[in-house]
């Protein structure tokens, strides 16, 4: 079994030592490195090659949301799961905007993050639809009109069936679940998302769950993703 490799960046060195500590004692997780600042943050990855990095938003020379933007803007970037002390704010949208496959409060069980690391090594996002929902809603005052125009035009690329897909995801259905409501095998389901990431441009799900959700695609939904 390939462990997965893991990188920290938090600006507090006992945060760093305490996930550290948590999260290296697992079979299948190796620590490859720490940083204390996100202008650390690029070197390592080009040394350590991580698969995942945890991410602190607040740190005090360049924050978790520049350095996820100059990640994720990068050809084979590492997964990124931001690490925050809200539940919900303007901050943790614009790093899953970014590219970021989700979030973990810091006061999370570390049985919970050590479950979010693997779950997005293996290309799943961490993000129960119910928070998913809370977070695109936080977003929606200010220029909805502007950017539901935009997300209409970006998601009319799609055939009906990958816009059928686009939708399940966005309501936070799994593949298996997907494949199931959509009538078609789990295999199928894999290729409609990897086209949909494809053609749109976008580096996870929980980025087509929030073009789905700035479309009006999710409305009349309710937060289980019924």
């Amino acid at each position: 079994m390939t462990a997965i490799r893991l990188l920290i960046v938090d600006d507090d060195p006992l945060v760093r030592a305490g996930l550290s500590f948590m999260l290296g004692g697992a079979d299948d997780v190796e620590i490859v490195g720490e940083a204390a600042d996100g202008d650390e943050v690029e070197a390592l990855v080009d040394r350590a090659h991580p698969d995942v990095v945890l991410m602190d938003i607040r740190m005090p020379v360049v924050d978790g949301l520049t350095a996820t933007e100059r990640l994720r803007g990068r050809a084979e970037a590492p997964q990124i799961i931001v690490l925050t002390t809200f539940h919900a704010d303007e901050q943790v949208l614009r790093a899953l905007r970014a590219g970021a496959a989700g979030f973990v409060l810091k006061d999370t069980p570390p049985a919970e993050i050590l479950d979010a690391v693997r779950r997005v090594a293996a290309g799943d996002p961490v993000l129960s639809p119910a928070v998913t929902r809370r977070l695109m809603d936080q977003a929606a005052a200010g220029a909805a009109d502007t950017r539901r125009a935009r997300a209409c035009a970006r998601l009319d690329t799609l055939n009906d069936r990958e816009r059928e897909v686009a939708v399940a995801v966005g309501r936070g259905l799994a593949n298996a679940a997907i494949a199931t409501e959509l009538f078609m095998s789990v295999a199928t389901v894999k290729t409609h998302v990897s086209r949909i990431l494809a053609k749109l441009d976008l580096g996870n799900r929980v980025q087509i769950a929030l073009l789905a959700h700035d479309a009006g695609l999710l409305e009349g939904y309710q937060e289980d993703g019924r």
